[in-house]
């Protein structure tokens, strides 16, 4: 039976979050995560729940993460790449306290944590854009006051002014991104997480988030970037780690690991 390890999940906050430009922002120490999935597909909840009285369904232990070390400085764009499933998701997640380690410790100064890991994630699709706002940033934890006094620079960014008040379902996955990305950077984050939210809509609106997420960084913000896109990396990372099987391959400068990233691509 494997030994069960020491987990440990610590939320700090530093006195002066925007100090000591070097000093760590996040660290992950001896880091894995284990989750279960089922063996085979069961095609209804009907079918489940009868082998579940039967105690026939199957599942096995998957591990998304094994051994993680790493640190991120303060005032960094720090990359993550690696193929679909290859375990970046769930190390963000892990960042954010969505998650909690199997075993391991993951120490985060700085929080609140912005995170924006899905496309949609706090949103609801009933409600307008504008309700939207008011709803996705209370989440994160502004007040209305707070929204009021934003609401139009947010929308002016999302470039979607003349669809707020239209439900969220008949938005595009472009412009659910755009709004999001939005409500989340209109106040300026200690640590920002984005896993391929930018991946979608046009270029010319990527280069705009881009170009806000150099300010962050040229301001002491930390920003966790996990895209598929080497050219999105290489032009805004500071470093880039490689996930690949839950581990990671390489860390260190953008243009070497995204190099190792594509040649090993290359050659599956």
């Amino acid at each position: 039976m494997e030994a069960v390890s020491r987990v440990e999940l610590e939320i700090g906050e530093t006195t002066h979050p925007r100090a000591a430009a070097d000093a760590d922002v996040v660290r992950m120490s001896g880091v894995s995560f284990r989750y279960r999935r089922q063996s085979e597909r069961l095609t209804s909840l009907k079918e489940y729940a009868i082998r579940r009285l039967q105690g026939r369904v199957q599942v096995r232990e998957v591990w998304a993460l094994r051994d993680i070390d790493l640190s991120v400085r303060r005032g960094e764009v720090f990359g993550i790449i690696g193929r679909n499933g290859a375990g970046k998701s769930t190390l963000l997640r892990l960042v954010a306290g969505v998650l909690r380690p199997t075993s391991g410790r993951v120490v985060v100064h700085g929080w609140p944590v912005t995170p924006l890991l899905e496309i949609g994630a706090g949103f609801h699709h009933d409600l307008t854009g504008r309700e939207n706002v008011y709803l996705n940033a209370t989440l994160l934890g502004h007040s209305k006051h707070e929204v009021d006094a934003r609401y139009e620079s947010i929308v002016d960014f999302a470039e979607l002014a003349e669809v707020m008040d239209e439900p969220l379902r008949t938005y595009s996955s472009g412009m659910t991104a755009r709004l999001g990305f939005s409500v989340a950077t209109a106040w300026e984050p200690n640590v920002l997480l984005v896993d391929e939210v930018l991946a979608v809509g046009d270029e010319a609106f990527r280069k705009k988030c881009e170009a806000r997420i150099e300010e962050f960084r040229r301001r002491s913000a930390t920003v966790l970037l996990v895209s598929h896109q080497s050219s999105q990396l290489l032009a805004i990372s500071s470093r880039v780690a490689w996930v690949d099987e839950g581990r990671i391959r390489a860390i260190g400068d953008p243009q070497d690991v995204v190099t190792q990233y594509t040649e090993a691509a290359d050659g599956r």
